[in-house]
């Protein structure tokens, strides 16, 4: 279980009244195994409070606690073991492109091996078992020797997956995961981050844009605006007036539409 508790980020300007609020004392709980999306418009802080929660970028005040261990104020080799339990999925995928899928998705392993073992790439055949498996979970089994930068974008997305998981993580940081892919291959990846997450009963935070697509796959969406906590609730509840709220006055009947399942699949 995840406990984030008045979570702040305040970015220091020249002086401290012009500092920018980023993230304005957020509560959340999100329990093991519950996938939860975070939207909101660009600003609301969103990037800032998954960041915050593996300290990629240091709050400013408040708590964040993951099955009962404390992830703010740790440093060294404490944060180093706590950042192995969160595994972090990236907009733009952040692999290595010279190297292989294989080695991308091994490169999960690292806060695991020993300094001279991962330079030399020199993994536990346990850990290039479990590579193969995950590549065989997400359709890319085939592709293992494959370099990074001959993939399209919803297989390298793929193989940020498998990198995530292999950590065997307690919570998964989704940023953006369908921002540079077009809609079909979206909506498979979100069908199989929820399948991942239900078969390994995984918590995570989706930070999304694509409402519709948040709507139709995710049971719990939070909305952000201005780095507060305005809507925390189920997808049905995302009414126009609760969309004006967040984002601010738009048409939003087309926003909320449904969106058709398209269970295919394809080499996106």
């Amino acid at each position: 279980m995840l406990t984030i508790a008045g979570l702040t980020k305040r970015y220091a300007g020249k002086h401290a009244a012009n500092s920018d609020l980023a993230l304005d004392n957020v509560d959340l709980v999100v329990p093991k195994g519950q996938l939860m999306a975070l939207i909101g418009p660009s600003g609301a802080g969103k990037s800032t409070l998954i960041r915050c929660v593996n300290r990629l970028v240091e709050p400013s005040a408040g708590r964040v606690v993951l099955d009962g261990s404390e992830v703010t104020g740790i440093g060294g080799g404490a944060l180093r073991r706590a950042r192995r339990r969160m595994g972090m999925i990236f907009q733009e995928y952040a692999l290595v492109e010279r190297l292989t899928v294989m080695e991308n998705v091994l490169s999960g392993r690292l806060g695991y091996v020993g300094f001279w073992a991962s330079w030399a790439r020199r993994f536990p055949a346990a850990d290039i078992a479990e590579a193969f498996r995950l590549l065989d979970r997400v359709g890319l089994l085939g592709l293992a020797d494959k370099r990074a930068d001959e993939l399209s974008g919803g297989q390298r997305q793929r193989v940020g997956i498998c990198r995530a998981l292999i950590q065997n993580p307690g919570l998964l940081l989704v940023d953006e995961p369908t921002a540079s892919l077009d809609p079909k291959t979206s909506r498979q990846i979100m069908r199989l981050l929820v399948e991942l997450c239900a078969e390994r009963d995984l918590a995570a935070i989706v930070n999304i844009h694509d409402v519709a697509l948040a709507q139709m796959f995710v049971p719990r969406i939070v909305g952000l605006r201005a780095g507060r906590v305005v809507f925390d609730g189920a997808p049905d509840a995302l009414t126009p007036d609760m969309l004006t709220t967040i984002y601010g006055e738009e048409d939003w009947s087309a926003t909320i539409r449904p969106v058709d399942d398209d269970s295919g699949d394809d080499d996106a």
